[in-house]
């Protein structure tokens, strides 16, 4: 039975029944409203046809021509609504959209615009035609916003990327490629792709009042990549959103996801994503974690030969603690990774308690810590050490329940290896005490301790000699390392089109501490952070800006950067 609008043609002699049953069926299978498939079909005349639909159901028509298409509200509405409904945002006012359709009676396109945006939908009655030719105008401004706010990012490469979403569970889902040549899904690709080819650790997605910007952190410091038009900032987060399976309706309370992106048949990359609701949007910031960076080898890391040779003989001990200290990105992670690598072999049982995951070891039994569900670090230990194994790694250690379980393990066979957040390797160990773990606990327990830091490397290509008079290098502290004077070489960046500011790439600088009797007997006595770091020192062991110097005496960093790091 024939209703609504095809009704009215048919009583009005503009279509026959039959006529008006095929359209209706036609329309119904290219998915498009009536009025655009009979304006498609050059069946009748538009105008005519939005005329009756008025006169039917009682809306007013509204003349598209007359509006400035400039003013059209982009981003609020996604892309692929406008294309799925023949639906065209034209103007916001409070809390109410105004959106154009040629068919009013399409409820579901309505309801689902509503869901989209959050905002209450008026729906305006327009020609098929001047619909039609304002959506294109309007996707390909998009389109062209978009590609302006693309500046320098990279297309080559795109073509046939692999992108996949992974659930708390691990289970990946592949997203649907039909999708990608929508602007916004391209926009994305190109941010994550760029970030990857330039090395980048993390990517920002910042939402402010009057602008939307795109920063990545490279070799430790942030810098704006791209501004696209504040407008999409919504859309881009809704993106990012579903590729991380997050719920894109809940934009009040922050959310966590991942991301992985193929780049080849043997190479991905994994995205730690985290949203959080700020003032004028959501920002999303996403962590890049490449697997590769674990099995960089203990030489790429820039650990001095003694210093390297103190962590690989703890490494060989049965049991005993191994404690990584620094602050966040610092490049603790990729230190205990390593070692957990060199360790990783049929005959151990390894098991590590993080949270998150970061980057998935085969062969090693990796737990997702989650205070949600109450499998805490300490419950994670407990199970781990019913488990038969022989290394145990704790991504953190965060109080003193989680601190005496790890140094039982450490004390009945098994080799630990943790972090702490504190300043040094002496620090470290004072942070221990003041938890309320027992000194003798820590004096017979710890074995080693590598607090860290990552400073940029210099550029090979550009770096050149730093004029430095005799007194800076003294005041400095150059004459205290342990580098003969005439072999201090100090250079400085200047910036070439192969590096980032004269700096390309990190490297670790190291304070790495063996727990020796005399240490022992200071800890046992109640002995505080100075006097261990005296002691240290008596032994020979390098302080961070000892350290640092060290990799600034030799060309590898600069002055500047190690103050950065080190000072102060």
């Amino acid at each position: 039975m024939i209703s609504g609008l095809a009704r009215r043609l048919v009583r009005e002699e503009l279509l026959s029944e039959e006529e008006a049953l095929e359209s209706i069926e036609h329309a119904r299978k290219e998915r498009v409203p009536l009025p655009v498939f009979l304006f498609s079909q050059n069946r009748l005349d538009s105008r005519k046809v939005a005329q009756e639909a008025s006169e039917e159901f009682g809306t007013p028509l509204f003349d598209l021509s007359v509006v400035n298409k400039d003013i059209f509200p982009k981003g609020v509405v996604d892309q692929r609504l406008v294309q799925k409904h023949y639906s065209l945002p034209i103007y916001i006012r409070g809390n109410r959209l105004y959106v154009a359709v040629s068919d009013p009676t399409n409820l579901h396109a309505l309801d689902e615009i509503k869901f989209n945006t959050g905002l209450s939908i008026e729906a305006l009655l327009v020609e098929a035609d001047k619909l039609q030719a304002a959506i294109e105008a309007y996707l390909a401004s998009e389109e062209e916003s978009l590609g302006d706010a693309l500046g320098g990012l990279d297309e080559e490469g795109l073509e046939g990327l692999d992108i996949e979403t992974i659930d708390d569970e691990g289970n990946t889902d592949e997203e649907n490629n039909a999708e990608d040549e929508a602007p916004i899904v391209r926009f994305v690709n190109k941010v994550l792709l760029d970030a990857i080819k330039i090395g980048a650790s993390d990517i920002h997605f910042e939402p402010y009042e009057k602008v939307y910007r795109v920063r990545f952190r490279t070799d430790g410091i942030l810098q704006e990549v791209a501004r696209p038009p504040i407008n999409l900032g919504s859309r881009l987060a809704a993106r990012l959103k579903v590729m991380s399976r997050m719920d894109i309706s809940e934009r009040r309370i922050p959310q966590d996801g991942r991301i992985k992106m193929k780049i080849t048949r043997t190479r991905a990359i994994d995205f730690r994503v985290n949203t959080l609701p700020t003032l004028f949007g959501e920002k999303v910031v996403l962590r890049i974690l490449d697997p590769s960076s674990a099995k960089l080898g203990i030489d790429a890391l820039g650990y001095e030969d003694f210093q390297k040779q103190m962590y690989l003989e703890a490494l060989g001990q049965p049991q005993g603690m191994i404690l990584v200290t620094g602050p966040t990105g610092s490049g603790k992670t990729v230190s205990l990774y390593t070692g957990l690598n060199i360790l990783n072999t049929n005959e151990r049982n390894i098991s590590t308690a993080e949270d998150p995951v970061e980057i998935n070891l085969e062969g090693i039994n990796q737990v997702n810590v989650s205070n949600k569900v109450g499998l805490t670090f300490a419950e994670a230990l407990r199970s781990f050490l019913r488990q038969d194994p022989d290394i145990v790694m704790v991504g953190e250690i965060r109080d003193l329940e989680t601190a005496e379980i790890a140094i039982k393990a450490a004390q009945t066979g098994h080799l630990v290896l943790s972090t702490l957040h504190t300043n040094s390797a002496p620090e470290t160990l004072t942070r221990l005490l003041n938890m309320g773990v027992p000194t003798f606990n820590v004096a017979t327990t710890v074995s080693l301790i590598i607090a860290q830091r990552l400073a940029r490397r210099l550029c090979n290509e550009c770096k050149k000699p730093a004029d430095l008079p005799a007194e800076v290098l003294k005041e400095e502290g150059f004459y205290d390392i342990d580098v003969p004077e005439e072999e201090i070489s100090i250079y400085e960046p200047v910036g070439c089109s192969k590096c980032n500011g004269g700096y390309k790439g990190r490297v670790g600088v190291y304070e790495v501490v063996r727990i020796t009797p005399d240490i022992s007997r200071i800890i046992m006595n109640g002995g505080n952070a100075i006097e261990i770091a005296d002691a240290a020192n008596a032994e020979g062991f390098f302080n961070l800006r000892t350290a640092a110097l060290r990799k600034a005496a030799v060309g590898v960093t600069s002055l500047a950067e190690a103050n950065r790091v080190t000072k102060d």
